[in-house]
């Protein structure tokens, strides 16, 4: 294995008040959901992931008391979300299909409306959209090896996302052994941040290191 990821726990609203066992906790939050975070933040002793749509990301950043990994932004909402994410001094989470070139054009595009390089995470969207997975793995390996400064970002994976989706998942524990394989495969692709979703997840791939 690589040098050690950085693993992201996602879990509900009220659930990281307890301050789950991971490196960052992650939080996909609803409309409805926003006074109920502002009111946990001081509660919430670890760093935060946020993802939400557009307009609750706006909304969201507004409250934070803290700087945070902030997703997701792709060619249709970047404009909107870089100055807030500027403002904040948070990191933006950068998805662009499975290709390269698109991901340095979308750091250049950020980086030219003044987002520092170094606050960028490059999320190559790994999951299942018809490529296969050793496409996505590859596609990985070369950003990795790439020596350009508009690449030289980690690469954050929501590859366990993907796996939940497979009709295999319906069984509790062959949905754990494919997050964990999902995740080892991409840790060894070169990802510097594993978004996780069961805390067992979480304890196998620290144990594997």
């Amino acid at each position: 294995m690589k040098d050690k990821a950085k693993y992201i726990l996602e879990v509900s609203v009220t659930e990281a008040e307890k301050n789950p066992d991971c490196d960052i906790i992650g939080l996909k939050i609803e409309k409805n959901e926003v006074e109920a975070l502002k009111k946990l933040l001081p509660l919430i002793n670890k760093p935060l992931m946020i993802r939400a749509d557009t307009d609750v990301l706006l909304e969201v950043m507004k409250i934070l008391d803290r700087e945070c990994i902030i997703g997701i932004a792709d060619e249709n909402n970047y404009k909107a979300l870089v100055p807030p994410v500027i403002e904040g001094g948070h990191t933006l989470i950068i998805r662009t299909p499975i290709d390269i070139n698109l991901a340095k054009e979308m750091n250049i595009l950020t980086s030219d409306m003044g987002l520092p390089l170094d606050k960028i995470l490059i999320d190559t969207d790994i999951g299942g959209i018809g490529y296969g997975f050793e496409y996505g793995y590859s596609i990985m390996e070369k950003i990795k090896h790439e020596d350009d400064k508009y690449l030289n970002m980690p690469i954050i994976s929501f590859a366990a996302e993907e796996t939940a989706k497979t009709k295999e998942a319906k069984d509790e524990n062959m949905s754990l052994f494919l997050e964990i394989t999902s995740a080892s495969a991409v840790k060894a692709a070169g990802a510097d941040y594993v978004v996780l979703t069961k805390p067992e997840a979480v304890k196998t791939m620290r144990g594997l290191e």
